[in-house]
């Protein structure tokens, strides 16, 4: 569907009719909703989709005929249900798809909530979709692709350049996964009880690695996949707005707004520019306020976790009006307690950036070189850049040189290799 509306354009200048603004409105806003609530009522997410997209396609061929009708997300719904109906007439073994044409035929298709068998309490439709997305029964790579395939509605080729495989290596992909769904009867339902908690941390972590690929995207030609930021961001809203009580959904939100509030910042003429190089007058600063009002509101609910954590350091880095007046001794403390949450080498490594910063950068540059002694860092190019820079600061030239060049050996994004060469550039004649 993306692409479709702006097909419907007014004669004058190319510009989209009122139409076609009024779908593109809706598809954007209300079509998880509609595709969620079919899912529910017909269990098969290939027809959902089909009968939904095929909806939003006659919507562009009729509304500028007849009209723009006064409930477009209730024309949609209605045609795509009518659709459905069809297509499960004309399919074999009609006996069989009575019932469905029964649930088809006297329900209403909206995200209103509904309680489901082994659920703990009503439900947005929307909901069960990411949970039923991110089902364990699936890879992690179909989790993610389906969550923006179905829920984002992102199309195939658009997933596919995310993933960097062709198109029809993901619409397969695609396929199986919903097969899986329907063969294996993963539930609908978002999971009651002691089994939402871990559901929820793979919803959120699904979350995490789409906007992680769009803040740094791995092989783009851009630094920052700007759509996927915005998915990622889009979806998180709608985590929150569904369950409102949870607060590590709110920290994963703040963390997403608080560092995407930087994305006009942190590439200047085709190079990485560092925070504490950044034109801070180009942060978005209402981003920053709304995340850093959100983390303080997850922090009061008492469960504190790893995502809060996380934007709460953000916060500090946001609100700083200069760099020199970054709160790191806060950092330094707030890495401390991550640490102990998710004591993993990257959670280290920035702990020992902050020990650095805060004004002690040979303790830093000892946990470094600690961290770096077993070799799991060796293929991680910001942990050479980072003990590169810390040598730097100690006047170590040369072998910060170095360090920069293992860098540079193991970074494969061309924004990035910029960065380190222009840095190896500036090296005079070592010191050491």
């Amino acid at each position: 569907m993306r692409g479709e509306a702006s097909q419907s354009r007014s004669a004058a200048g190319g510009t989209p009719s009122v139409p076609a603004r009024v779908v593109e409105r809706v598809y954007r806003e209300e079509r998880a909703a509609i595709v969620a609530g079919l899912i529910r009522l017909c269990g098969d997410f290939s027809l959902a989709e089909d009968v939904v997209q095929d909806a939003f396609s006659k919507a562009l061929e009729r509304w500028p005929k007849d009209g723009v009708p006064p409930n477009p997300a209730g024309w949609v719904a209605t045609s795509a249900r009518r659709r459905a109906i069809d297509l499960v007439r004309r399919a074999d073994r009609f006996r069989e798809k009575a019932a469905l044409l029964r649930r088809l035929g006297e329900a209403e298709v909206e995200a209103s909530p509904v309680v489901l068998p082994g659920e703990d309490g009503p439900h947005d439709d929307r909901l069960r979709v990411l949970f039923t997305c991110c089902h364990p029964g699936l890879s992690m790579e179909a989790q993610v692709a389906l969550t923006l395939r179905v829920v984002g509605g992102l199309s195939t080729r658009e997933i596919a350049r995310a993933f960097l495989v062709a198109d029809t290596t993901m619409g397969q992909r695609l396929v199986r996964a919903k097969a899986k769904i329907r063969d294996a009867g993963i539930p609908f339902r978002v999971p009651a009880g002691p089994a939402l908690e871990p559901r929820l941390g793979t919803v959120l972590s699904v979350l995490y690695l789409i906007f992680n690929e769009g803040y740094a995207a791995t092989e783009s030609e851009e630094l920052v996949r700007s759509d996927l930021c915005t998915e990622a961001v889009r979806l998180a809203r709608l985590v929150v707005e569904l369950m409102p009580r949870e607060p590590e959904a709110r920290g994963l939100l703040a963390l997403m707004l608080l560092h995407d509030s930087r994305r006009e910042a942190r590439v200047a003429y085709g190079e990485v520019v560092l925070l504490e190089d950044q034109d801070r007058s180009r942060w978005d600063h209402a981003m920053i306020d709304e995340g850093a009002a959100l983390v303080e509101e997850a922090l009061r609910q008492g469960r504190v976790g790893p995502y809060q954590i996380q934007a709460a350091i953000a916060a500090l880095h946001a609100r700083a009006p200069a760099p020199g007046a970054t709160d790191w001794p806060q950092i330094v403390a707030l890495y401390t307690v991550l640490e102990r949450i998710c004591p993993t080498p990257i959670v280290r490594l920035n702990r020992a950036v902050a020990i650095a910063m805060a004004g002690d950068i040979p303790g830093g540059l000892e946990m470094m070189d600690a961290l770096g002694e077993d070799g799991s860092l060796d293929r991680y190019h910001l942990f050479h850049s980072a003990r590169a820079d810390l040598l730097r600061r100690l006047g170590r030239t040369r072998a910060s040189g170095e360090a920069y060049e293992r860098a540079l050996a193991v970074c494969s994004h061309p924004v990035e290799r910029r960065f380190l060469k222009r840095r190896l550039s500036e090296f005079g004649e070592p010191s050491e």
